[in-house]
């Protein structure tokens, strides 16, 4: 990785470069402290993205959570953008990121507060993208893992996704800003792994997802609702 090599983020974003493993941790407390939304944190690892984008909507946390969703939407047009052709990339409920099918990275979540019906004061919105394995691990040794140098993105660098990534993202937020959650809605689900499928071990079938990005399962007992929130970790 150039460790020279800059980072253009778009106008409303700003960048501020932290120890790797500190992104997430970082955006909630300055968020926390009332940073001004559009902060972006990220690490300097070249094997690792991490990065970690500060918001501040202005409706109650169910409404503000599929967020999420654009942002993942923008790191798939990053990767659409950077990586070759043949690279496809989905989305396993609520913020694995698969890329040809093995999970390569996540979506993370925080706000300052844990009801649905509150407005947050804040809320911040995490990503993470392998790039490179471990010397010491074997790549192919389990196939549900991977990482993007081994599906043919050598060319693409931690610096160059982030920049990237923040452009499509901002992109897509805008657009759930405008016109609501249909156009993400539907993008997403054309991303989305594992549709009308049965969870994994069970005979739960994933048949969708709600108005509010919510996962819906339908299993012998009846069809319920896992809502979107579940991405959230403790802030």
């Amino acid at each position: 990785m150039n460790l020279a090599e800059p980072v253009s983020f778009p106008p409303l974003l700003s960048g501020e470069a932290v120890a790797p493993g500190q992104p997430f941790a970082r955006a909630m407390a300055k968020a926390a402290l009332g940073t001004d939304p559009g902060l972006v944190t990220w690490a300097e690892d070249g094997s690792v993205l991490e990065a970690a984008l500060v918001l501040a909507p202005e409706v109650a946390l169910r409404d503000a959570m599929p967020v999420s969703m654009a942002v993942g939407l923008g790191l798939a047009d990053a990767l659409g953008a950077l990586a070759p052709p043949e690279v496809a990339v989905h989305f396993e409920w609520p913020g694995t990121v698969r890329v040809n099918g093995a999970r390569c990275g996540r979506l993370r979540a925080a706000a300052n507060t844990a009801d649905p019906d509150a407005e947050p004061d804040w809320l911040v919105i995490g990503l993470e993208m392998r790039f490179v394995p471990p010397p010491q691990d074997d790549p192919g040794r389990n196939p549900e893992e991977t990482w993007l140098h081994e599906e043919g993105c050598a060319e693409i660098t931690p610096r160059g996704l982030l920049g990237s990534w923040s452009r499509h993202a901002l992109v897509w937020i805008n657009t759930w800003t405008d016109r609501g959650l249909g156009p993400v809605h539907e993008a997403w689900r054309g991303k989305t792994w594992g549709l009308g499928e049965p969870l994994p071990g069970t005979d739960t079938v994933f048949l969708g997802l709600d108005e509010h990005g919510g996962q819906l399962l339908r299993s012998p007992e009846g069809t319920t609702t896992r809502p979107l929130t579940d991405l959230l970790e403790a802030s």
